[in-house]
């Protein structure tokens, strides 16, 4: 076993130029003029959700509040080459042509601004950098701070928000370039992760586990019986989860599904889609800052069991930014060697809470 060497967040300004905007013009088509019936058809103004401020909340809070042991380094631009062992060069050729262009990509709202094919590009690089750092040794685990987000980016199709699958491309690069001969992806974003699935659906050497809201919560797949095919079936693991599932059930899943999983698979290297919209703020599960902590510490164990603590999480969905830089911030502070909270049940603390402050207020003695 190394020695530990601690957590580094790789991170790149150039992911902040991915910006689109719904009142900009955008690229004349059908799809175009689909996407603005749906908008118009809305009874309040939409935003586009995944906007800048996400990362630069981020940011601000570890300026803010600085974790012991953290430490910095810059991204990188993904290479054709590198992107296109995941998707397919007709698909490459059609993101690369809306270079500093504005248009719509697909009808469930995903967008691309002048600045976005760049990002993306560098979402991708920053992702394969970190694996780099953490394959070579130069730190224990890593955080890819990174935007657009990946994990519903097909093969041949942007969709949800993302145009290349990050985690796959950071995945692809171990296996082909760095000697990673198994690599375990795991998916705690509160979506499924449909694009990384199909990307590695019959691969025997990448084991896929996605944690997520149950269909007909978009994107609408991961349920139990989708395992992979060929070579590949039993190596995708989904654990689909009903709406307000909070720190048990995803504590349960982690040490009854994850870890065994996991000593069975062997790793060479974990991967985790981090995606923090399964807390509360979104609107969607209730998992606690407490509860990311809880799976991260979780994940470090299994990392540092079965590959040398070689851990490296991608940032992905969460748009509420407070609960994003918050959920990012406790998983950092768990990786960087900081105390592991207990995985709760939301509410039971204030309850015993009142209960101590109550208590004796309705025995027979208690004024009237």
């Amino acid at each position: 076993m190394t020695e530990r060497k601690g957590i580094t967040v790789f991170y790149d300004d150039r992911v902040l130029k991915h910006f689109p905007d719904v009142n900009s013009a955008f690229l004349p088509g059908r799809l175009d003029k689909r996407v603005r019936t749906i908008l118009s058809g809305l009874n309040v103004q939409w935003k586009y959700p995944e906007h800048p401020g996400r990362i630069e909340a981020i940011m601000n809070l570890l300026e803010q509040e600085p974790i012991a042991g953290l430490a910095f380094a810059p991204g990188q631009a993904a290479t054709r080459e590198q992107l296109a062992r995941v998707h397919t060069m007709s698909f490459l050729d059609d993101i690369f042509s809306l270079r500093d262009e504005s248009a719509w990509l697909d009808v469930d709202t995903t967008a691309v601004s002048p600045g976005s094919v760049e990002a993306a590009e560098v979402a991708a690089g920053t992702a394969i950098a970190a694996v780099e750092a953490v394959m070579a040794g130069d730190t224990e685990s890593a955080f890819a701070v990174v935007r657009p987000p990946g994990h519903h980016a097909e093969p041949a199709r942007a969709r949800g928000f993302c145009l290349f699958n990050n985690v796959a491309v950071a995945a692809a690069h171990a296996q082909a370039a760095l000697g990673c001969e198994r690599v375990m992806i795991l998916d705690w974003d509160v979506h499924h992760g449909n694009g990384t699935q199909d990307i590695f659906w019959a691969d025997p050497d990448v084991m896929f586990i996605d944690l997520h809201r149950a269909a007909p919560f978009y994107p609408g797949t991961g349920s139990l019986p989708e395992v992979g095919a060929g070579r590949g079936e039993g190596t995708t693991v989904n654990v689909p989860l009903p709406g307000g599932a909070g720190d048990v059930a995803y504590f349960k899943a982690m040490q009854e599904i994850v870890v065994p999983a996991a000593d069975y698979f062997k790793p060479d290297l974990i991967l985790v889609s981090a995606g923090f919209d399964a807390h509360w703020f979104d609107l969607a599960m209730n998992v606690s800052y407490e509860g990311f902590a809880a799976m991260a510490s979780v994940v470090q164990a299994v990392a540092r069991k079965h590959c040398d603590g070689r851990l490296v999480c991608v940032l992905e969905g969460g748009y509420n930014t407070e609960s994003l830089a918050r959920g990012v911030h406790s998983v950092l502070q768990v990786l960087a060697g900081g105390s592991v909270p207990d995985p709760r049940v939301c509410g039971i603390e204030e309850v015993e809470a009142a209960i101590e402050y109550h208590r004796g207020a309705f025995t027979d003695d208690s004024p009237v």
